[in-house]
C-alpha cells in the first residue's frame, strides 16, 4: 500500500462533502505511516447479565408497563432501577 496521503479539502456545506465522499475514498486520504490510537469517550458501558428472581405478577406488570410505552420489558427494569439508584445517591449527598 502506497503511503501517500492526500489532505481533505475544506468544505463549504454538507452537500458538497457529501458529493466529495461519494466520488473519493477516505483509504486515499489515510497516514498509514503513523497511526494513531482512537478515543472513544462516549461509548455505551458494557452490559453484564444477572440472574434475579421476581414474583410472576411482577414481571407481568412490568410486561403489561413496558408494551404502555413501547419498549421491552428489561429495558424498563433497566430505567426503573437507574432512576431509584440515582435518587437514592442524591437522597445521601443532600445536607
Amino acid at each position: 500500500m502506497k503511503n501517500t496521503h492526500k489532505a481533505i479539502p475544506l468544505f463549504e456545506n454538507e452537500d458538497q462533502e457529501r458529493e466529495f465522499w461519494s466520488k473519493n475514498s477516505p483509504l486515499d486520504f489515510m497516514n498509514t505511516s503513523s497511526p494513531e490510537h482512537g478515543v472513544f469517550p462516549n461509548l455505551k458501558p458494557t452490559t453484564k447479565s444477572i440472574s434475579i428472581r421476581l414474583p410472576e405478577y411482577m414481571i407481568e406488570q412490568l410486561k403489561i408497563l413496558a408494551h404502555k410505552k413501547d419498549i421491552p420489558y428489561q429495558s424498563l427494569v433497566k430505567l426503573y432501577l437507574g432512576r431509584e439508584i440515582l435518587m437514592e445517591r442524591r437522597a445521601q449527598e443532600a445536607p
